[in-house]
């Protein structure tokens, strides 16, 4: 089976709450595994970065049902590609804590200390969450 990645950005509707972020990562934990997708979902100032990894028709499937979600608006595809491993193997679906996030990381990839992945290349969003992995800010 093909391995593919992609990641995406949305924007969180004005009325999405905490209960609701906590709704969706327990079904992407509950849902992924038997899919074979794994992950990491970024959330902060609003906006969402989420990559996924799995089979092409897997994660293409569940990219479409997200982009349809009406909890997120101002869906962007960021980049899909064939891989030959995944990075994100240890999550079904992991979930940065941004209370742990050191602002300095965020000012390594861009201009300023906020979450901004419409206005930076993909690389640096992925090179962004690999750091956010290496540095345990990732919780499960």
């Amino acid at each position: 089976m093909m391995l593919v990645r992609l990641m995406y950005a949305s924007r969180a509707v004005p009325t999405l709450d905490q209960d609701e972020l906590v709704a969706i990562l327990r079904q992407s934990r509950q849902n992924n595994p038997v899919h074979g997708i794994t992950g990491v979902l970024c959330f902060a100032d609003g906006v969402f970065i989420q990559a996924l990894e799995g089979g092409r028709s897997a994660v293409s499937r569940l990219y479409h049902r997200i982009a349809a979600d009406a909890r997120h608006s101002d869906v962007v595809l960021l980049s899909y590609e064939e891989i030959v491993e995944r990075r994100f193997s240890g999550w079904a679906m992991g979930q940065v804590n941004m209370s742990r996030l050191n602002p300095a990381l965020l000012l390594k990839y861009s201009a300023t200390a906020r979450l901004d992945p419409y206005g930076v290349p993909a690389r640096v969003s992925l090179s962004l969450l690999d750091e956010l992995v290496a540095t345990a800010s990732i919780m499960c």
